[in-house]
C-alpha cells in the first residue's frame, strides 16, 4: 500500500454510487407522464406550460433539485470511502521491553484435567498473549530435559503463533523437565537485545519436576541482574493420569502416574524472580494480569530505525462542497422552492 498515491481506504463505499442513474433515469421516464394527464388533448406537450399557468423554468426545476441531491450524494459517497493522495513516515513506538516465554513439553502436560489438554491450554494462553503484547517483542523457547529454541525474540507476533500447532510432547527425544536450563537459554536470549530493556521471562508449566538447588539459585541469579520471572501455571491441584504412547504411564509396580499442579511450589519460585504467578483458566485474564505488568515497568521509546507509514485522509475535500449543496437545497425547501 505504501508504494500507491491516490487510493480509498474503503473502495466497497463506491458502490453507493450506482444509486445515482436509476434513480435519474426514473425521473427521466416518470416526468412525461407526470405531465401528460387530461390537458394533453387540449393542447400540444410545449404549449402545456402556458395552459396550466406553469412557466418552463418551472417545470424544469425538479430536474435541477435532482442533479444537485445526486451530486451531493456522490460527494458524499467518495468522503465515506476514505480518499487518500499523500503520506508520511513517522516513528515507530514500542515497550522498551522483551519477553521470552518457556514452555514445557514433558509428558506430564499431556494430563487432561485442563481440557483438552494441559499443552493444548498453554499454547492458547500464548497466542492470547501474543495477541494482546501492545507491541512487546517476544520469543519461544521449548523444553523437557533440554531447551530448544521455537522462535528468537521478535516483534512478528504471527509468525510465532504460527509455529504453536506443531509443538507436542513428542518432539523431545529425552523425557523429563528440567526447568533452569529452559530459565538460562531464555536468559541468553534476554542478553542479546538492546541494552537498557526490562527483561522479563515468563514460564508456563504445571509445576511438576523435579526440585533442586539448581532451579533457585538459577532464579536468584536472573533477579540480581533485573529479569523478572513470571509463572503462568497450567493444570488442576486435583490432578489426572499422565498418558504415554496412548495409554496412562504406570510406576514399574503398576501403579498409575499421577500429576498434580504444584501451585505453592510456582508461587514460591515466582516471587524468588520478582514477578507474578497465575493459573491458566478460560478467561485472558491471566495473561492480561502479565502483560500488564510487563508494560507497567516499560517506559515508551520511539524507535527511530522503524517507522510506520500515515496516510493523510483527504475526506473533507468532498465533504465541504457535500455540506454547501446540502444547505442550497433545504434553504429552498424552506422556502417552498421544490
Amino acid at each position: 500500500m505504501t508504494e500507491l498515491g491516490f487510493h480509498f481506504s474503503a473502495p466497497q463505499w463506491l458502490w453507493a454510487l450506482l444509486a445515482i442513474p436509476p434513480v435519474l433515469l426514473w425521473r427521466r421516464l416518470s416526468a412525461p407522464r407526470r405531465r401528460g394527464g387530461d390537458e394533453i388533448r387540449y393542447a400540444d406537450p410545449h404549449l402545456l406550460p402556458f395552459l396550466t399557468g406553469e412557466t418552463a423554468r418551472r417545470e424544469e426545476r425538479p430536474w435541477g433539485a435532482l442533479l444537485l441531491w445526486s451530486l451531493a450524494w456522490a460527494l458524499l459517497t467518495l468522503a465515506q470511502a476514505g480518499p487518500r493522495w499523500d503520506q508520511q513516515r513517522i516513528a515507530a513506538f514500542s515497550p522498551d521491553a522483551d519477553l521470552v516465554i518457556l514452555l514445557d513439553l514433558s509428558l506430564s502436560m499431556n494430563v487432561t484435567d485442563t481440557p483438552p489438554s494441559r499443552l493444548e491450554r498453554a499454547k492458547q494462553e500464548i497466542a492470547d498473549l501474543v495477541g494482546a503484547r501492545h507491541g512487546i517483542p517476544v520469543g519461544l523457547v521449548a523444553f523437557a530435559s533440554l531447551p530448544h529454541v521455537v522462535a528468537p525474540i521478535t516483534e512478528d507476533g504471527e509468525s510465532l503463533q504460527r509455529r504453536l500447532p506443531a509443538l507436542d510432547t513428542s518432539l523431545v527425544r529425552l523425557t523429563g523437565s528440567r526447568p533452569a536450563l529452559a530459565l538460562r537459554r531464555g536468559a541468553e536470549l534476554l542478553a542479546a537485545q538492546p541494552e537498557g530493556d526490562v527483561r522479563h521471562l515468563l514460564l508456563i508449566t504445571d509445576g511438576d519436576f523435579p526440585t533442586g538447588e539448581d532451579l533457585d539459585e538459577e532464579v536468584a541469579a536472573l533477579a540480581e541482574r533485573g529479569v523478572r520471572l513470571h509463572i503462568l501455571g497450567v493444570g488442576t491441584t486435583r490432578g489426572g493420569r499422565v498418558p504415554a504412547g496412548g495409554r496412562p504411564l504406570s510406576t514399574p509396580d503398576g501403579r498409575p502416574v499421577i500429576s498434580h499442579l504444584e501451585e505453592r511450589r510456582l508461587k514460591g519460585l515466582a516471587a524468588a524472580g520478582r514477578g507474578i504467578y497465575r493459573t491458566a483458566d478460560f478467561r485472558d485474564t491471566d495473561t492480561g494480569a502479565i502483560v500488564k505488568r510487563i508494560l507497567a515497568e516499560a517506559s515508551v521509546r520511539a524507535d527511530q530505525e522503524r517507522r510506520a507509514t500515515v496516510w493523510n485522509e483527504r475526506y473533507h475535500w468532498f465533504v465541504l462542497p457535500a455540506s454547501l449543496l446540502l444547505l442550497r437545497l433545504f434553504h429552498g425547501r424552506w422556502r417552498g422552492n421544490p
